[in-house]
Order: C-alpha cells, then structure tokens, then sequence
C-alpha cells in the first residue's frame, strides 16, 4: 500500500469486517482512516484484508479459516503486526495471537499509542496513562508476556516516559494496576482544580473553541485566526493538547479562541471519559466551531461523528456554526449547495485565504455581538476610578455627564454584565 519503507518501520497487516455488502464503502473509508492512523503511530502498511460475514466470530473475530489465511500472508510478507479496525474481546486476542502468531492489535489500542506519542502536557500525559491502564485491565495476563517479547513498537502502550507502563511493569498485577488506576484519577482531579483556578482569571470573556473530525483544517484556522503558529501536521491527532489564545474584536474586547484534539470515529468511550479534562475548553465554550472538511467525500458522516462525541460530552446544547473548510478542494458545486441547504447558518472557507478568514471573524463577531447584553450605570464622580473598570469590560454607547455623576449605557459579554453587576450593583441605573 505504501511505495517505502524505513527499515526501522515494523510491517503491518490490516484486517476488517464488513457486515453488508451495502456497508462496504463505509468499511473501505474505515479502513483507510485505520491505514493513516497506523502511519501515524509509525508502521509501515504492507497489506489490507477484508472478512464479509454477518457477525464477529465469538473466538476470533474473524473466522478460524481466515485467520489460518493471515497467518500464512504474514509468513509470505514478513508481517510483523496485524492490526483490526475494530476492538476485539481478551479472548479474541489471545486465540488470534495463537493462531496467527504475530503482535495482535485493535483500534482502540492504536489509538491509545498514538495518543501516547502525542501527549506533552502533564495532563496529557496523565489521561493517556490512565486510558491505557483502563484498556489494558481486561487483557493483563495475556498483554504483560506480550509486552515482554516486544517492548517498544507500535501498540505496546505508553505514556510517561516510555510508551506505556513499561518493562518495569511487567509482573505488576490486576490489583496494583487498580490502585495506579486510582492514583492517577486523583492525579487528574488535582490537574482540573488547577486549571479550574487558573481559568477563574478570564471567566469574563467570550470563549469560542474549535472541534471537528481529525484533520479537517482546525489547527490552520486557529492559527489564520489567531496567528498562533501552532503544529500543522498532515497527520491523523497532530493536536493534542488544548491550546488557547486571546483574539481582539471589534470595540477593543478580547475572545479566547481555543483548538481542540480532533474526533474521529469508534473513539473508544475510556478515552473520551479520560480526556473529557482535555476537552474542557469545550465544556465552557461560548461558542462552537465546527471545522468540516468540505473536501471529504465522508463530510456528511464526519459531522455525525463529531455530533455523537458532543452528545457522548453533554454538551451538544452550546450554540455552534459550522465552517466547511478546504473550500477551494471542492469541485463540485452540488456540495456547497448541499452544505447551505442542510446548514444555512454555515460558512465555507479556505483557511489559506485572508479573505475567508475575515469572513468567519465576521461570522463569529456577528454572533458575539449579538449576545451582548445593554447595562446602565450611574457612577459617581467620588467614585470615577470604577471608570476604567467599565471600558475595559465593554463598548460604551452612551456617557452623560450629569451633576450627581456620570451615566453609562455598556455593551459587555453576558459574563462581563455579571461581573459588573456584582462589582457595581450599586450604580446600576
């Protein structure tokens, strides 16, 4: 599938299952996002096989004849690691390792690897341990001798330090596992309240986050938006992190403007529950981005995805504009007249072009303005320094000056009208 290779690149087979013949297109598009993950976490695809069969045999997923099948086509193309594009049982795994006699890996399992590459932050890190050690619970005894034979390549887990819990770990039973389960939740916790305090400082202004299926263009919106230059990486989790940074609007106030990890599809729910930290940038969000790739012939079911995780999330009730990006990819025209019928509060862009962008910072100052909310004031002239305070939190629209002091009519964000509101209830006009 691939035309090199890096002899340090371990030789990966990929395997899936498709239930209906009129399913096969979404399982050949599965198979292909599983082709870019493996790439992602460093393997070198050499082959795909594909099973179509009703139902997951219960021993082996697949069924005993076509694992006898795989395992002679690792023989023939020195496959060192067969990867399935679903999740698969403890008992799966131990009778397709017998059976085919290489490194068995699932989706979840992947992606927890790179997840594991990727993280940085504390955490990050922290969340990708924890999710490791939820999936790895279940297959302890069978996953601990593998790890043995093959530490280091892809899917042998990791996160702090090495990619997963390591050699060290490797007679580390169930119940020591649990208590480092328990650990590393009091760990997150601690991680949340910080950043909880840290946020109380900006409680005051309008927060719109970025989320969207992987690789649909978030990172280069944020950063034509913001000129952050964070990564950009054509690679399936380039962004991992949440990053946040401050953007000027009209009348002088700020937005925090925020990326997020992208989406994609089977996600396995432990990591979802794991990096919902992560993800708090949504849960406080003001506003959402939804970034599509316009370009994809899998947009439609891309947005589904991105949908089912807010839901999963609980936070599909905050307000979000859909931004159909790679516009300029797009040649056909019945897409974008599609796109404006199913979402007419949408907009298409290019991230690559000034004057989309400026129209999306419209879009979105038009939407923020829209939310601000009036408040009259009385102030004082024994107590002019609350002035100040006033126009930085908002655009004035209205001074008199009057003899028992100065009135004010202020457009501020709804969390700004709180603060002032508590900060000057007793001027409020």
């Amino acid at each position: 599938m691939h035309d090199t290779q890096s002899k340090t690149q371990e030789r990966a087979l990929l395997v899936g299952v498709c239930p209906d013949t009129d399913l096969s297109d979404e399982v050949e598009e599965s198979m292909r996002e599983l082709a870019r993950l493996a790439d992602t976490a460093g393997a070198y695809v050499v082959d795909q096989v594909i099973q179509y069969r009703h139902s997951p045999n219960p021993a082996y997923y697949i069924g005993s004849g076509k694992a006898a099948e795989i395992a002679e086509i690792c023989k023939e193309q020195e496959v060192d690691l067969v990867i399935f594009d679903n999740d698969l049982s403890p008992a799966q795994v131990k009778n397709l390792d017998r059976s085919i006699e290489r490194r068995i890996l699932d989706r979840s399992g992947l992606i927890l690897d790179i997840f594991a590459s990727r993280a940085r932050s504390k955490q990050a890190r922290i969340q990708v341990e924890l999710a490791q050690l939820k999936y790895m619970l279940p297959r302890l005894t069978r996953q601990w001798s593998h790890l043995s034979r093959q530490a280091g390549g892809v899917g042998s887990g990791g996160a702090i330090g090495v990619r997963g819990p390591g050699e060290t770990q490797l007679e580390v039973d169930r119940r020591l596992v649990r208590g480092r389960i328990e650990q590393l939740s009091r760990a997150l916790e601690h991680v949340e309240e910080a950043y909880q305090n840290q946020r109380k400082g900006r409680i005051d202004k309008f927060c719109v986050t970025l989320v969207g299926y992987t690789n649909a263009g978030k990172s280069t919106v944020f950063n034509a938006l913001t000129q952050a230059g964070t990564l950009i990486e054509d690679r399936l989790f380039a962004t991992l992190d949440a990053t946040t940074r401050i953007v000027p609007v009209s009348g002088g106030q700020d937005i925090l403007l925020s990326d997020t990890v992208g989406f994609i599809r089977k996600l396995p729910h432990h990591l979802v529950a794991s990096f919902k930290s992560t993800l708090m940038e949504v849960f406080h969000a003001d506003l959402l981005l939804h970034v599509v790739d316009a370009s994809h012939p899998q947009w439609e079911a891309h947005m589904e995805t991105v949908g089912r995780v807010l839901d999963e999330l609980g936070v599909h009730d905050i307000p979000m504009i859909p931004v159909f990006n790679k516009r300029d990819a797009v040649e056909d025209f019945a897409v974008f007249q599609r796109m404006q019928r199913l979402y007419p509060d949408g907009v298409a862009v290019s991230a690559l072009d000034p004057a989309d962008m400026e129209r999306l910072r419209n879009k979105v100052f038009e939407y923020i303005d829209r939310s601000r909310l009036e408040l009259g004031l009385v102030i004082p002239y024994t107590e002019a320094r609350y002035l100040a305070t006033v126009y930085e939190s908002g655009d004035v629209i209205f001074r008199a000056d009057e003899p028992n002091g100065v009135r004010l009519v202020v457009r501020v964000m709804p969390a700004a009208a709180g603060k002032l509101n508590r900060l000057l209830d007793r001027f409020v006009a």
